[in-house]
């Protein structure tokens, strides 16, 4: 018995037994069992278990006309809704593998995947805020075609009559020629495609998930059928084993408002509601009060979030004015969870709110706390069965430490990536020891929890999303008064951490405003990675052999929030 699984839930063992399998299996399995009970409720139309299973079938056809097939990358550029989980399946029952893009992605990183990727077909909406991103790729990269979505066509009546009439101004103008084709005509078929069995989910890849760094481009992580498949169940088994279990399948509503390109929302959150027969209430961005309405019209049981979102439902609760007391379980990832949130959420709810760590790398689960026991404040959890945790000297990564000392975590398991697309180099790097490295440093405490102390890589949390503070200081240093630049996360009550920006000017360059270089690295970043702080300096710290330091700028910031933290708690 593992040291850890004295706090495990009732029924549960680390050495449990999984059926890795392909997912267009998985997806049928699903749908036979569910059948007419309701699967997806977008903007209150309502799709049952069946409906969607006969929609996928005809995107798979659709598909294989334009080509789809083993080999063949089709790209995801869609926010939550009912398309999005119908291109995804129906891709991989017509025997192509699935690309996530985020619409989140600058222009240059969207040129980057769709290269490295080989996409060659890419899905997204009609809206203004998508399709001309989209459509601006055709001639400047590989793409060649793009289906694309009308809202209308997923609204029930009468908004799908109104949509038109009353967001005119956020539909972009689509293109009538051979590049593209309308999303309805791709599913104006019978359905009957041509099945394409994944016979070693083990080694077959279903998705290219990219993730950054913070050095170089972003990296495509290759996961497998079981991959996805295997993290899946086991985040069925952690919240529904034993004969009372936390979460009952067939009985949940689940509101997926993390968006499903990302790995959290995608395999922990979508797919694990789906496999359980879960109503997924789809919302396509956070939105506080639409959230809180939904939670407690649609009597919704499960929301999955980060930080940032439940620390502003605290906020809203404050007034008494939403009674979301149906919540049973919310889990928290992409960013460390703070204590004084989680209690207080827990104590106007009445639900179990979680927290829980992964990556992109690892399907994402990873650890969790346990759902019917306290847990540990600070820690990320246990080690969820079938997973391997352990932690390696940071200055050899072949040597595992004793239990307490700390070091880079490592882990292991069935959910771990097959390698980064196209990059033996990095995948090498990444598996030293057969291990996969996760860039953290942590330690594992005498009851089997993990404790994330430093981070290895600079990598900035913020607001759920990985921002890689190298892809910011290259749209900076474009910038023709930028002489040297460097940025770091700094603490951020809202966002967990946001990136701040130092700079040294050219000689005879003028100084500029925060709001002025927001502005210049407009095209350049996404929302989620533009600076939040500017601070220009005559010099900036280097170590002793020139390059530019972090670490220094890091303990200054953090001693100016410790000390602005201090000040307000003696004021009150």
């Amino acid at each position: 018995m593992k040291l850890w699984e004295k706090d495990y839930p009732e029924g549960v063992t680390w050495e449990q037994e999984f059926h890795p399998t392909g997912l267009p299996e998985y997806f049928d399995a699903t749908v036979a069992r569910w059948g007419d009970k309701p699967c997806i409720d977008f903007m209150d139309k309502v799709y049952s278990y069946r409906q969607v299973g006969e929609l996928v079938a005809k995107a798979a056809r659709g598909f294989q006309e334009l080509g789809v097939g083993p080999g063949v990358h089709v790209g995801l550029f869609l926010p939550n809704c009912p398309q999005y989980i119908i291109a995804f399946f129906g891709i991989l029952k017509a025997g192509g593998r699935v690309v996530n893009y985020s619409p989140l992605d600058a222009e240059r990183e969207l040129i980057h995947k769709i290269e490295d990727s080989r996409t060659d077909i890419m899905v997204t909406l009609h809206l203004q805020l998508l399709y001309p991103r989209m459509g601006a790729m055709l001639g400047k990269t590989r793409l060649r075609k793009i289906i694309v979505g009308k809202m209308q066509d997923v609204l029930p009546f009468p908004k799908n009559l109104l949509f038109p009439l009353a967001k005119a101004k956020d539909i972009a103008k689509v293109p009538v020629d051979e590049h593209h084709i309308w999303f309805s005509d791709l599913l104006d078929n019978d359905g009957r495609f041509t099945p394409h069995p994944v016979h070693d989910p083990v080694d077959e890849v279903a998705l290219l998930q990219y993730t950054g760094g913070t050095t170089g481009l972003p990296k495509g992580a290759m996961l497998t059928h079981a991959n996805i498949t295997v993290a899946v169940q086991i985040l069925e088994l952690w919240t529904g084993a034993g004969d009372e279990p936390f979460l009952k399948e067939g009985e949940e509503r689940t509101l997926v408002v993390l968006p499903m390109f990302h790995i959290y929302g995608l395999s922990a959150v979508m797919l694990r509601a789906f496999g359980s027969g879960s109503l997924m209430v789809l919302h396509p961005r956070f939105e506080l009060e639409a959230v809180l309405k939904d939670v407690e019209k649609k009597k919704i049981t499960v929301l999955p979030g980060v930080p940032t979102m439940f620390a502003a439902i605290n906020g809203a609760l404050d007034s008494g004015k939403y009674d979301l007391s149906t919540l049973k379980f919310c889990g928290s990832g992409g960013a460390p969870l703070p204590v004084e949130t989680k209690f207080k959420f827990e104590k106007l709810t009445g639900g179990v709110l979680s927290e829980g760590w992964g990556m992109t790398e690892t399907s994402p689960v990873g650890t969790s706390q346990p759902l019917t026991k306290a847990g540990k404040a600070g820690s990320c959890g246990l080690p969820l069965p079938g997973i391997t945790i352990e932690i390696t000297d940071l200055e050899d990564p072949l040597k595992v430490l004793p239990q307490g000392e700390r070091g880079e975590i490592c882990i292991t398991g069935p959910n771990i990536m097959k390698g980064y697309w196209n990059k033996p180099e990095a995948t090498e790097e990444a598996f030293k020891g057969g291990r996969f490295h996760t860039g953290d440093v942590g330690y594992m405490d005498e009851d089997g929890y993990i404790f994330i102390v430093d981070r290895m890589k600079d990598m900035i949390l913020s607001g759920g999303f990985n921002v890689y503070p190298r892809n910011i200081e290259e749209a900076i240093y474009e910038h023709p008064d930028v002489a040297e630049c460097t940025v770091i996360g700094i603490p951020d009550d809202y966002r967990g951490q946001s990136a701040k920006a130092f700079v040294k000017l050219r000689d005879g360059s003028s100084p500029f405003t925060l709001e002025e270089l927001q502005a210049f690295l407009k095209d350049k970043l996404g929302r989620h990675e533009m600076p939040t702080a500017l601070e220009i300096r005559p010099e900036l710290p280097k170590t002793p052999i020139g390059k530019l330091s972090k670490k220094e700028l890091v303990a200054e910031e953090q001693a100016k929030y410790d000390a602005a933290k201090k000040q307000a708690a003696g004021s009150d």
